[in-house]
């Protein structure tokens, strides 16, 4: 009597079949997801690995840009990625703690959840022209390195606040209580309690904006990257190079240009995104590691 009660029935057997099916589908949609960022990598290695040397990373482009290094690109790309993520960052988790942990449900938050969501798909180039209404304009910073990571800022703005809100809200309400109950203030909750908690969440947002951020182009086309230049930015005032722009002029604009060249400044902007990430994603999983829940 009890063998046939864990027997395997025609049910059990169809219902194992369907897992195994979905498993398979889903497994083949990973590997379709994955297969041409591999096949991305494959090309850029084989046809720019080539162009890499000590010299295209530590000089500046010659002979019209047909020659040389790239060194006031990829110096420029860091100087707007680490602008932005200073400005961006800490207000995009300012306006999260507020929204996740003091603001009340009222049509006011409702409103601002909106434009949250409404500022997230506007497109690239509606944020550039935005940044030269807005930074070189009206606030007279002009053409600037200060103009375009302002503007990548705002662009990448409600990335930081979506993924730091929900890992703040992540954060179970019972270490809330505890903390409370142990005399805790609200402020002292958030800053001793939750945000360490939650900070390996607001790194995945950190993640994707520098993803974002070092390939746009349009935004800081129009706001502070410049063509070529001949000097290294003095100032935040100053233009700057970067290596999004240079891929675009020397792949369109400028005749000549050596095979290897293009391809081999695209393998450096993505190799620098994959670097920035993989630390980034290195640093989430020591912290989760050492996560109490």
């Amino acid at each position: 009597m009890s063998e046939s009660l864990f027997a395997t029935t025609a049910l059990d057997e169809r219902n194992r079949k369907v897992e195994r099916l979905y498993r398979r589908v889903f497994l083949t949609m990973t590997l379709l997801l994955i297969l041409p960022v591999f096949l991305i990598l494959t090309v850029l290695i084989s046809r720019g690995a080539s162009a890499w040397s000590l010299s295209f990373l530590f000089t500046s482009p010659e002979n019209g840009m047909t020659a040389g290094g790239v060194f006031p690109a990829l110096l420029g790309t860091i100087f707007l990625v680490a602008a932005a993520l200073l400005f961006s960052v800490p207000l995009g988790i300012a306006a999260a703690i507020y929204l996740s942990e003091y603001a009340s449900d009222n049509w006011l938050t409702r409103l601002i959840n909106l434009a949250i969501i409404n500022l997230a798909g506007v497109p690239s180039i509606v944020h550039a022209l935005f940044g030269v209404g807005a930074f070189v304009l009206f606030f007279r910073f002009g053409t600037s390195i200060l103009a375009a990571s302002l503007t990548l800022a705002i662009m990448t703005l409600p990335v930081v606040i979506v993924s730091t809100r929900e890992s703040l809200q992540a954060v179970p309400r019972a270490f809330r209580e505890a903390s409370w109950s142990m005399g805790a203030t609200r402020w002292q909750t958030i800053r001793h309690i939750v945000l360490p908690n939650a900070v390996s969440g607001i790194l995945t947002g950190v993640i994707l904006e520098v993803s974002r951020t070092a390939g746009e182009t349009a935004p800081i086309m129009f706001t502070g990257a410049a063509f070529f230049l001949p000097f290294l930015p003095q100032s935040v005032y100053d233009q700057t190079m970067a290596l999004s722009l240079h891929l675009f002029v020397i792949s369109t604009q400028v005749p000549g240009v050596p095979e290897d060249l293009p391809y081999g400044v695209a393998l450096l902007l993505i190799a620098i995104v994959l670097a920035m990430n993989s630390l980034s994603i290195a640093f989430r999983m020591y912290l989760r590691s050492h996560k109490k829940w």
